[in-house]
This record gives C-alpha cells, sequence and structure tokens, in this order.
C-alpha cells in the first residue's frame, strides 16, 4: 500500500502504489470518532481523548482508552493486516457501569477523488444505491427499527456538530463503497450484521469523501467486554458484485473462526 502511520485517529498517508494516488485524507480511515450511550455523548470525540499504542509481536497494533471518572468504560482497537489490501479491526469495550444504547462510531475519511459513495440496501436482492445530493447532505442507512430509534434518542443532536441525518433505506449488508471514478481504486467499509446497526455518508461528492459504521448499538452490562468487528478492504475496478463476494468471503471467515475457537475451548 505505500506509506502508513496509525494513531488514534486510524490509518493516515495509505498510499496505492500502483498508481501512486493517495486513498486517505488528513483525518484518516477507520478512527473512532463519536461515542455514545442513550442521550449521552462521550469525549466530545475519541480522537481528542488520550490513548495508549502497543505494537505486538504478530504486527497488530492495539490502542487503548482508559476509564474515567467522565467515561465508565474502557476501550481497545486492534488493527491487523488480513492481506496486503484488507485491513480488519476489532473493537472491545469493558464497562465499569451498566451502558444504555452503547455506540461507537467509526470513521473514514478518503481522498478527495473519492467522489462516488454507495451502500447496499434492501430490494429484491442486494442492491447499491448512490448518496446523491437531492438526498440530502447527511445520510444514514440503518439496520432496522431498533437502529432507528436509538439513532433517534437525541444523541445526534448534542454539539458540536449535529449532523442532522437523513434517515434512508433499510440496510441489505454493512456494506458501503467509495469510488475513485477516474483511476478504478475502490475502498469497501464492511461489518457483521450483528456489530453495525447503521451506515452512513455524506452525499458522495461533499468535501468529506467519508463512510462511517454505527458499531455495537446495545446496551453493555458492566464488567462484560463486548466485542465488534470491521473489515476494509482496498482494491482496483471492484464492482458491485464482487464487493458482495467480499463480503460474503469476510463473514465466511468470521464464521470459520468461531467454529476453531469453540473446537479449541473443548476440553
Amino acid at each position: 500500500m505505500g506509506e502508513i502511520s496509525l494513531v488514534s485517529g486510524g490509518l493516515t498517508s495509505l498510499v496505492h502504489v500502483p498508481s501512486g494516488k493517495p486513498i486517505s485524507a488528513k483525518l484518516g480511515l477507520f478512527g473512532y470518532y463519536r461515542v455514545f450511550t442513550s442521550n449521552h455523548r462521550y469525549f466530545p470525540d475519541a480522537w481528542s481523548a488520550p490513548s495508549q499504542a502497543k505494537l505486538s509481536a504478530d504486527g497488530s497494533v492495539e490502542v487503548h482508552w482508559s476509564a474515567t471518572d467522565g467515561r465508565p468504560f474502557e476501550m481497545w482497537a486492534v488493527y491487523r493486516w488480513a492481506a496486503a489490501d484488507t485491513l480488519d479491526v476489532e473493537t472491545r469495550v469493558r464497562p465499569h457501569a451498566d451502558l444504555t444504547g452503547f455506540e461507537s462510531f467509526l470513521a473514514s475519511y478518503f481522498a478527495e477523488q473519492f467522489n462516488s459513495s454507495m451502500v447496499c440496501v434492501k430490494k429484491r436482492t442486494p442492491v447499491f444505491v448512490a448518496a446523491e445530493e437531492s438526498n440530502g447532505k447527511w445520510q444514514m442507512f440503518p439496520r432496522d427499527e431498533a437502529a432507528i430509534r436509538l439513532i433517534e434518542d437525541g444523541r445526534w443532536e448534542i454539539p458540536p456538530n449535529p449532523p442532522g441525518w437523513r434517515i434512508m433505506q433499510k440496510l441489505a449488508k454493512p456494506l458501503a463503497i467509495r469510488r475513485d471514478l477516474e483511476s478504478g481504486i475502490t475502498a469497501l467499509v464492511m461489518a457483521p450484521p450483528g456489530d453495525c446497526i447503521a451506515v452512513s455518508t455524506p452525499q458522495q461528492t461533499d468535501a468529506h469523501h467519508s463512510l462511517y459504521l454505527s458499531l455495537f448499538g446495545r446496551n453493555i452490562k458492566a464488567g462484560e467486554t463486548a466485542r465488534v468487528r470491521a473489515r476494509l478492504v482496498i482494491g482496483t475496478r471492484i464492482d458491485d458484485t464482487e464487493a458482495l463476494n467480499l463480503y460474503k468471503a469476510y463473514m465466511d471467515s468470521l464464521r470459520k473462526r468461531r467454529v476453531t475457537q469453540r473446537s479449541a475451548a473443548r476440553p
């Protein structure tokens, strides 16, 4: 991929080596932005909160946010390259008090040429729809009605910078695409259905050139360790069919991992 740096803001300085074109913008890919519980916003964002990062022997990087008096939970993010073009991230949260409607908002900001944004929604078969300007500046695609109730509980009205989401079609899969139409460089952002309650994007030519995953979206008991996962894939001229196949491959790999873990745990 080229030169990469990783801070609590996520991956920055990501470059497509064959073309030399930048992939990430200044704020990076898969950075931890807003964190909520019901009608409450922490930090005001995870970028500005102190964190510690360490490199593990297997090449993964773990970022840790400690609990504080105003933030009754610890949070970890583990970044790991599954392949040269595929980044996996696991997020763990361990509350020191019960959390209601916990949400971690994972943000990706792409270089300015990534001005095509599409999200996989429910029709007779999964279909990718473009984030057209006519649908409003800020567009959120929820998983289900429960996700809409959480989104509309007041958390997104808290300053600074309340976006005023327009609720769009329901997701077929938590899967979205950002494309550089000129070069064909394509970024896929995805998560398992049980881990992600919404996918969001500004209208596709907006200067943010971003995609967002709303992770967790559930209550977490004190002392429980909750986990969610997400994946970023970078490729060239990935069409909609291939994007769906790559999502299926991701889900298959997670199922195989769970089977392996259960087998290893048996006496």
